[in-house]
């Protein structure tokens, strides 16, 4: 018989369980601090449940977590590791502790779908959607070993952010994240806040407004170009989802996020999307003064340094390329930040992310004729920025 995996649950599903079982509301409530606030999975620990229900349990369900294929620790303290999902299949999870923070970076696919030009993720194709316990899973197990490795106390916790920035398009797994982001919201469970629980999108307009509705957190937006021309060669999501859409959702998001702004990603591509012209684009695009959109975003930019890989074709801009574009936004009145590079000796920096995964989309084929059609420099040419 297969057990449950009690991981799969928010604090409703566990207490209709529970209720199944004839147990009180305030069981599952004990059940589920054991499991999320003390990252606990033997249930015999569980001392204050009725002897009864620990039986029940025992038989009937399990906290399962992920097996560990490998982990990897940088120089700078950034912490990798690799899960087996089966199948052929593992994702990556990433710890990153600052003097005030640690965050950690969440897969919510086996591979990705989207197929972003720069991102090693989308070379490797797309597998599967992992479940809602696969991706609680990833930080119920950083948390339990994070807290332990550290001398952590009970009321202590390893990671104080979440961003939902690893392997996959977050909002295409709509219902297996839902669930997941209440786990880590619920104050009986992990109780991170609303601020620092991030899920990013490439654009998927339609759940943009729906995690409005249901469970809106800090929402931050891959958007890696000015115009559509070139955001269709760099994110093909993009021509499903053109800018004008997107920027339409970004505005009515922010009547119910936690933070007052929206988060751009933008990662840097030499000769490609870095260019002064560019930023002033950008500029445009946000306050409502561009042919692609109307509404004025209230918005930090975060720049990132591509981290090449192979068979990308793409090289990291300069050092003072990304410093001339980020003067431009600033100059303009736009929050600009420049990620630092963090785990980039152990693969672990922003969109290098790449697992184990059994493709079933024949992204290498797929990808190389797109790059065949139009290069994506004479794209960039093309933009709206010439």
């Amino acid at each position: 018989m297969t057990k449950r995996n009690l991981l799969d649950l928010d604090l409703d599903g566990l207490a209709s369980l529970c209720a199944q079982w004839g147990e009180k509301r305030f069981r599952a409530v004990q059940l589920f601090r054991w499991m999320h606030r003390r990252c606990e999975g033997d249930f015999d620990a569980m001392s204050d449940l009725a002897r009864s229900l620990r039986a029940r349990l025992l038989e009937h369900c399990e906290v399962r977590s992920l097996p560990v294929l490998a982990e990897n620790a940088s120089a700078d303290g950034t912490v990798k590791w690799l899960f087996d999902i089966g199948g052929g299949n593992a994702v990556e999870t990433v710890f990153i502790p600052e003097a005030d923070r640690g965050t950690l970076c969440i897969s919510s696919q086996a591979g990705c779908a989207v197929g972003c030009r720069f991102c090693s993720t989308g070379h490797q194709g797309f597998s599967r959607n992992l479940s809602t316990g696969e991706i609680v899973a990833q930080l119920w197990h950083a948390e339990r070993t994070l807290r332990q490795r550290l001398s952590l106390g009970p009321s202590q916790r390893a990671v104080t952010n979440v961003v939902m920035m690893g392997m996959g398009e977050p909002l295409q797994n709509y219902g297996a994240l839902l669930p997941a982001l209440r786990v880590m919201l619920d104050d009986h469970g992990y109780g991170l806040s609303r601020r620092r629980v991030t899920v990013s999108t490439s654009g998927m307009v339609r759940f943009i407004d729906r995690l409005r509705e249901d469970c809106p957190v800090a929402l931050a937006v891959s958007l890696h170009a000015p115009d559509d021309t070139l955001r269709d060669r760099l994110v093909p999501l993009n021509r499903k989802h053109p800018l004008d859409e997107l920027m339409a959702a970004c505005s009515r998001y922010l009547a119910a996020a936690p933070r007052d702004f929206i988060t751009f990603e933008y990662c840097m591509l030499d000769g490609v999307n870095d260019s002064p012209q560019h930023a002033q684009a950008l500029v445009g695009l946000v306050t409502g003064r561009s042919p692609a959109s109307r509404v004025t975003i209230p918005c930090k930019f975060n720049l990132i340094p591509f981290n090449p890989f192979p068979g990308s074709g793409l090289a990291r801009s300069s050092p003072q390329r990304v410093e001339a574009f980020a003067d431009v936004l600033q100059r303009a009145g736009i929050v600009t930040t420049v990620r630092r590079t963090r785990g980039d000796d152990i693969d672990a920096a922003c969109g290098q992310l790449a697992g184990e995964v059994l493709d079933r989309t024949h992204a290498p084929e797929r990808l190389a004729r797109q790059r065949q059609v139009v290069p994506i420099r004479a794209a960039a040419a093309a933009g709206a920025v010439t």
